[in-house]
């Protein structure tokens, strides 16, 4: 395990245009001036958080999966966002981790967001994902996801733990900012991770405005990084190995968890 450089795209996106949206991220992917390890795009990235899973689906050869793994080659790194893909006569929801190579995670939102009818339109996934990036463990949400935590639960094993971060990706509207900012920091904490929260800025196509307050947390709560409102832009951070060493030997409550 090494310190794990992550870089966070805070942007807006436009309403189920997938080339503006590819074009507007390859534009913020040119400010990625350094090595990283793995890029975080949000939410639905190359549509918005749409409900018009037939129009704009994708396979899992499509091109928005293909334009990942071309970004990921030229940045030597992973890059992990969600999109809508279809499987079968299915849509899902799905986060991807993409390399050069191609798909190396995928997790499909387990928690659909009903006040949007999203639960009619994608079905939810049915299990959670860790995965690993360079001896980190990381846990894999997406949006409404963060509102449960029984689901993101870090187990222990042994005098270990199953994860060392988590990401989220999101479309979480503006108006309930102050729950994501909460939550996020409540996942750290308890979980004793890094969390990870990528979320848009802008207005989409339901003229819902999101202030995207994307951030990094640390395993104690400390806030090391947030996005300003409305700030479109690129941050690389670094998850340190040490921080992790150090709360599992200093504070290790993980060991009592039920």
């Amino acid at each position: 395990m090494q310190n794990l450089s992550i870089a966070l795209i805070q942007s807006q996106q436009f309403w189920e245009d997938k080339k503006r949206n590819l074009e507007h991220f390859e534009q913020h992917l040119e400010n990625v001036t350094e090595p990283v390890d793995l890029i975080v795009l949000p939410e639905m990235f190359n549509t918005s958080f749409s409900m018009n899973a037939q129009s704009i689906a994708e396979k899992m050869d499509g091109p928005s999966i293909n334009w990942l793994k071309q970004k990921a080659a030229t940045h030597q790194c992973a890059i992990t966002a969600s999109l809508v893909i279809e499987e079968g006569k299915e849509f899902y929801n799905r986060m991807v981790v993409v390399d050069q190579h191609g798909v190396i995670a995928k997790y499909d939102k387990r928690h659909l967001f009903r006040m949007a009818d999203e639960h009619q339109h994608y079905s939810p996934g049915n299990e959670r994902v860790v995965f690993n990036l360079k001896g980190w463990n990381i846990l894999l949400q997406v949006c409404y996801d963060l509102r449960f935590p029984v689901f993101s639960r870090n187990k222990t094993i042994g005098n270990d733990t199953e994860y060392n971060a988590i990401i989220y990706v999101a479309n979480w509207p503006e108006k309930r900012a102050d729950i994501w900012c909460t939550l996020l920091r409540a996942r750290a904490i308890e979980n004793q991770a890094y969390v990870v929260g990528v979320n848009r800025v802008g207005i989409d196509g339901n003229d819902i405005s999101y202030s995207g307050d994307s951030q990094m947390i640390d395993p104690w709560g400390n806030v090391n990084f947030q996005f300003a409102k409305n700030e479109e832009g690129v941050k690389i951070l670094t998850l340190q190995q040490e921080t992790i060493e150090h709360i599992r030997e200093a504070f290790p409550a993980f060991k009592d968890a039920d």
